[in-house]
């Protein structure tokens, strides 16, 4: 099974890019075949990549049909493992690098800013136009500043939601970060599937689908892609008997990832 640094590797071959220069890992290969058949050897030109924390596989295994939505817009799934140790700064540096943790250098919950190359770098090195929007504090907000990148800091997912309608409105990116952490919050604070949890669950569904419609519909005229892309689950700590994660687990590791590739019309 891949891991989630294949990602990069993965969006960078689809776009036409060169991939970071640390990139290590491979692309995956059913979704690079997946591309050809609809592309037919076009690049990618727009994409959107949403980020729900905390999504693991046990998720998808009890609750598949609450899919449905992911599924429709991005039928094409792929199995992967985390990183270890699965912390959102560790997964994410990974997978927007395609770097192990050992080569980028975040192996534990810790948030610099990230010295080496990323596919944010390789987009901007191509002339392509980037933003992340994402939660005030959080991992993604703060380890790939001082880069070629519009950064918007919002105050928690639903703000995130509305930038992000209002950004694809404006149609200036190529590239969209969207991060949501409701899910990871709640379930901290019970667990992976109390009934607030789950609603949680539901709500980063729902924002899914609130995104990746009016992307679709903006860029019709253009290839595009919509990506639905966890970076670990959750297991419950025996000690506290609250959600949480970290560890090699299967339950913190084990993930689905869920891509749309679109030919313009």
């Amino acid at each position: 099974m891949q891991s989630i640094d294949s990602v990069t590797p993965t969006l960078c071959r689809l776009m036409q890019i060169p991939a970071p220069s640390m990139a290590s890992a491979e692309p995956l290969k059913s979704v690079l075949e997946a591309g050809t058949d609809i592309l037919g050897g076009e690049p990618v030109e727009k994409c959107l990549a949403y980020l729900p924390d905390a999504i693991g596989e046990y998720l998808y295994r009890d609750y598949v049909d609450a899919f449905e939505p992911v599924e429709r817009l991005a039928p094409i799934q792929v199995e992967v493992e985390s990183v270890s140790p699965s912390y959102t700064p560790v997964c994410f540096a990974s997978m927007f690098s395609g770097a192990r943790p050992e080569a980028h250098g975040i192996t534990r919950y810790e948030k610099p800013v990230l010295t080496i190359d990323t596919i944010f770098d390789a987009l901007s090195r191509e002339g392509k136009k980037a933003t992340i929007v994402a939660v005030k504090d959080c991992s993604m907000d703060i380890i790939f500043r001082e880069r070629s990148v519009d950064y918007y800091t919002e105050p928690y997912d639903p703000e995130v939601r509305s930038r992000v309608l209002n950004l694809i409105d404006k149609g200036d990116h190529d590239f969209i970060v969207a991060y949501q952490q409701e899910y990871d919050d709640v379930m901290h604070r019970t667990t992976p599937r109390s009934e607030e949890a789950l609603g949680a669950f539901r709500r980063l569904i729902e924002g899914f689908q609130e995104l990746s419609q009016p992307f679709l519909e903006a860029n019709r005229d253009r290839n595009r892609l919509v990506g639905f892309f966890p970076d670990h689950g959750t297991h419950i700590d025996p000690t506290t008997g609250r959600g949480s994660h970290g560890t090699d687990s299967p339950e913190d590791m084990r993930l689905r990832h869920f891509w749309g590739i679109y030919r313009g019309e």
